[in-house]
């Protein structure tokens, strides 16, 4: 009953259908196949148009953050004793070279490179603390054995974001208190936009201010003294995974 209404031009049958019962067969192959070809043809535009727009949002990438503050600093201050036995191994990595800018110009690639460098080695670094991973309390190095606390995945990050020619001057080590009132180490960008977090408790890049964190000091930018931040008092290790 149901293919007799559609014959008949029911309210159930397209249109089309009930004129194109009274034409010859060849009438009917040709309104087929021009219908048919109509819809390949839209169906064609449509994901012409889907992948121009996939391309330009690859193309442009993730927008901008808001700009931002740079965080406050105070007078020169001691490192952690863990930094310095670190520079004491390896003096090339903490010698500033004043001729480097001491802020980095934040466009949509540098944002891109900052994001990922810092989603890649959260992912890649497993945590533990420097007592079960070199029996001492506080130590800083490189997680070149897949294995780090907080100070380790930051150091990564910045040999890294340095081999994508980032300037090492503008990639500062810092000291924070943590939102569970530990001591924690994250990487600071300081860009003509703001300073910028990379930190291994998430794979966002924050502004300082939205962290959370109380801040206490960091690399300075012009010699191998430190500078404390905000004036908050300083931990006695960073020993925080």
């Amino acid at each position: 009953m149901r293919h007799a209404g559609l014959g008949q031009g029911g309210t159930d049958a397209a249109p089309w259908i009930g004129a194109a019962a009274a034409l010859e067969p060849a009438a009917i192959g040709r309104a087929l196949r021009r219908r048919l070809n109509r819809g390949a043809g839209l169906a064609l535009v449509g994901a012409i148009l889907m992948l121009g727009g996939a391309t330009t949002q690859a193309r442009t990438g993730p927008s901008l953050p808001e700009e931002g503050t740079p965080v406050e600093t105070g007078s020169t201050v001691k490192p952690v004793a863990a930094w310095n036995a670190f520079c004491e191994r390896m003096p090339a990595e903490c010698t500033v070279n004043t001729a480097e800018p001491a802020f980095i110009h934040l466009d949509a690639a540098i944002w891109r490179t900052l994001t990922s460098v810092n989603r890649r080695v959260n992912a890649r670094i497993k945590p533990i603390t420097d007592q079960a991973h070199w029996g001492v309390i506080d130590r800083w190095d490189y997680p070149d054995d897949g294995f780090g606390d907080c100070e380790d995945y930051q150091l990564l990050k910045r040999r890294m974001l340095t081999e994508r020619g980032l300037p090492r001057r503008a990639l500062r080590m810092t000291v924070v208190i943590d939102d569970i009132g530990e001591g924690h180490a994250v990487l600071m960008v300081r860009t003509d936009r703001g300073d910028f977090i990379l930190d291994n408790k998430t794979n966002t890049v924050l502004p300082w201010a939205r962290t959370g964190y109380a801040y206490v000091k960091r690399e300075g930018q012009d010699g191998s003294r430190w500078v404390s931040l905000n004036g908050g008092a300083s931990p006695v290790t960073t020993a925080n995974r």
